[in-house]
């Protein structure tokens, strides 16, 4: 190259604007059809786990807290996920969405990236089970 066409270079650089977005001070709308993080809702599911099933990633874990009143908790592993939307497409209850609105979630420590849906007595019970000593994971049906 030519030291002519590196000053030319620099000169156009100096005199138009970034092509880079300020990001975290500068945000912008998400599409309308982006595929965030999953969003699940307990008071429609029935345990059928088919989305666990067919989840490529293993990102989904339902869990029983009791069978015969239709009481579960979902663990989600946003770390795992691919964000493909099959849980979504299969389920036939609807209790399942992926957000367009909640796709930040970068964490600086792991523990965050394991999420727990349901109701909040249903959560509470299973992470006290789990912290009991001789049980180290929530009954996993």
């Amino acid at each position: 190259m030519a030291i002519g066409v590196l000053f030319g270079d620099l000169v156009k650089a100096l005199f138009t604007k970034p092509a880079t977005q300020n990001y975290p001070f500068t945000k912008t709308i998400a599409p309308e059809r982006l595929r965030g993080k999953l969003v699940y809702d307990p008071e429609k599911c029935v345990g059928c786990m088919l989305c666990m099933k067919d989840c490529p990633s293993n990102a989904i874990e339902l869990l029983t807290v009791d069978k015969i009143n239709k009481k579960f908790v979902m663990r989600y592993h946003p770390d795992r996920c691919v964000f493909c939307a099959q849980c979504v497409q299969l389920c036939r209850f609807n209790c399942l969405n992926m957000s367009n609105s909640l796709w930040e979630m970068a964490s600086t420590t792991k523990e965050a990236f394991e999420v727990y849906y349901g109701r909040e007595e249903d959560i509470a019970f299973l992470l006290e089970r789990a912290a009991q000593p001789g049980i180290n994971e929530p009954p996993c049906e």
